[in-house]
């Protein structure tokens, strides 16, 4: 049975706001539906992804700004991060952890620069939406073999 991860809502204060920041960052617009005045789902989807963020009115509980650490994976980190930062997008530098190859929570731990011979799943950087919805940046450039499916 395949298990796959293909949504996550994204908890936001100012939908139309919201709507823009993603726009902005390049991510595609696959629906913005309303159903009157207490139901509204907005839903982008990033290049080359097969999970989507979605938002709106009435479709969750949390707090806007609650959700964290949602990866985005990409190939080569510094291309990635020059991409955002062209598009208007505050990113925090590139960073690694101190400790090894995941990162703590928070900015506890972090270290400036790529990963100590770049391997892959080691540099990250962050940025979020106008709420503080969190997002990183992971650079992997070779899957590890344990995470290739058979």
């Amino acid at each position: 049975m395949d298990y796959r991860l293909e949504l996550i809502a994204v908890p936001v204060s100012d939908v139309d706001r919201a709507k823009r920041f993603y726009r902005r960052l390049g991510w595609r617009e696959d629906l913005d539906y309303v159903c009157g005045d207490d139901f509204r789902v907005v839903h982008f989807t990033p290049p080359g992804s097969s999970c989507s963020i979605v938002f709106g009115v009435g479709i969750g509980t949390a707090r806007p700004g609650t959700l964290e650490n949602v990866h985005l994976i990409v190939r080569d980190i510094e291309e990635a991060r020059a991409e955002l930062l062209a598009r208007g997008v505050e990113v925090s530098e590139i960073f690694h952890d101190a400790d090894g190859v995941f990162h703590h929570a928070g900015t506890t731990k972090r270290a400036a620069g790529l990963y100590p011979g770049r391997s892959s799943y080691g540099s990250f950087a962050s940025f979020g939406d106008p709420d503080g919805n969190g997002y990183l940046l992971q650079e992997v450039s070779e899957r590890a073999a344990s995470s290739v499916a058979a």
